[in-house]
This record gives structure tokens, sequence and C-alpha cells, in this order.
């Protein structure tokens, strides 16, 4: 009987490559981690920093520095870094040389909101957001009688204001008025701009950026104490 030495060879290679494959995983489950590093995205730890991000990677009330890759939970790790409220997204994984890199991505506030109770951000995503030691972001800034259940329409007004390059730099402040309308506070000038409840966002805010051209033109912003939004097709002032 002719022998095949192809279907050996090919045989012998593959428990070769089985045997290797199975001496370096169990080579490699005895390494230990050497080192965490924590990584920004962008580059940028505003509101966090490495030590906030080193205390989240523990496994059984220790750090996993020094612990075995074997007994790593990298999808238990990744959860309890994603589950910090500053945390947008995050993704944790191990190098060949056993570093543990974690890539922190941090929510972008888009809102500050002061309150009775309160004092927390609206993110770009509509979350609440802490307040952070490490940095104050320069955002607009929503005070008066807010409830949690005004962080929707809250959210909706900031982000009609800060997708208008015009609006954005004009208006720094917004507060709640006890009967559900918001006043804005704009950038120059003392006056009240009076928006009224969240409805017809898109036309009080083109009549409200059209008053606010021509006046800068005329020069006759300081001349009002109030602007009252809250008519249609039109802007109402009322003069000092």
């Amino acid at each position: 009987m002719k022998v095949n030495w192809n279907i050996i060879k090919a045989l012998f290679l593959l428990v070769l490559v089985g045997f290797l494959f199975s001496f370096s995983h169990r080579k490699n489950a005895e390494k230990k981690v050497r080192d965490i590093l924590v990584e920004f995205d962008a580059g940028e730890n505003l509101f966090m920093n490495y030590e906030m991000v080193n205390k989240l990677l523990i496994q059984k009330g220790k750090t996993v520095k020094n612990e075995r890759l074997s007994t790593l939970d990298l999808h238990l790790l990744e959860s309890k870094v994603q589950s910090h409220p500053m945390v947008e997204n995050a993704a944790i994984f191990l190098t060949v040389d056993g570093l543990l890199k974690s890539k922190v991505k941090q929510r972008e506030p888009i809102a500050r909101v002061i309150s009775k109770t309160n004092n927390y951000y609206i993110d770009e995503q509509a979350k609440k957001m802490p307040l952070s030691l490490n940095h104050s972001a320069r955002v607009v800034l929503v005070s008066g009688n807010i409830m949690d259940e005004d962080n929707a329409q809250i959210y909706q007004l900031v982000k009609k204001i800060v997708s208008n390059d015009f609006l954005k730099k004009q208006i720094i402040g917004i507060r709640k008025m006890t009967n559900n309308e918001f006043v804005l506070k704009a950038r120059v000038g003392d006056q009240k701009i009076e928006l009224g409840k969240i409805e017809n966002l898109n036309k009080k805010f083109m009549n409200l950026e059209s008053f606010l051209k021509k006046a800068s033109i005329d020069k006759t912003l300081e001349d009002y104490s109030h602007i009252n939004l809250k008519y249609d097709n039109q802007v109402v002032c009322t003069k000092k």
C-alpha cells in the first residue's frame, strides 16, 4: 500500500501547531499585568484624571496590576469604567507584553444646571453628568425652578442655541421661571430676553438673531430693558 506522505505531513503540522498554541496559551496565562495605561479620547482628560480610572480597574477588591492574565475579566473591568457617569464609552484590552490599556471617551457637556437641590451638567446625549473637581466647562448656565423632568426641554433649548454659530456666542444663560417659561441672558447688555415656553423655537431664534444683528449695527441694544419673543412673527421690546 502506498503511503500518502502529504497527509502525514499535514497531520504532523496540525498536531505541532496545536501543541505550540496550547503551550503559548498556558505560558501567557501565567503572565501578570505589568502595568496599566489609561488613554483619554483626543488626549483630553478634562473631567477625570488617571487615578480616577485606575480606581475603577479593580477586581475582587484590589487593583489588577500584577494579577495573572488568566484571572482577568476584561468585560467586567470595561463595564465598571463605562458605568462612571463622566464616561461616554470605554475599551479595555491587553497587549501581548502584559500591558492593560484603557481607552476612555468622556462625556461632553453642553449646559450646566444650577438648581435648589442639585448642580450638574447635561451632556451631548441629553444625560445628566456630575460636576468635576478637575475642570469646569464653559457652557450655558441654566438656573431657576428646575426639576429632573425639565432636562429634556432644557436639552432641546440648549441644542438649538449651540447649533447656531451666532446665538451660541450671544446667549450665556437661561433661567426657568415658575410658570414654565424661560428667560435668556445675552453676553452683551442686561436685557431680559423673554423666550416663553419651549415652542416655535426656530421662528423665535430667527427673530432674535435678526433683532440682535440690527441692534448691534444701530447701537440701540442698550436702550431696551426687555426683549419679548413670545409673539408671532415679531420682537416686542420695552425701552428703559
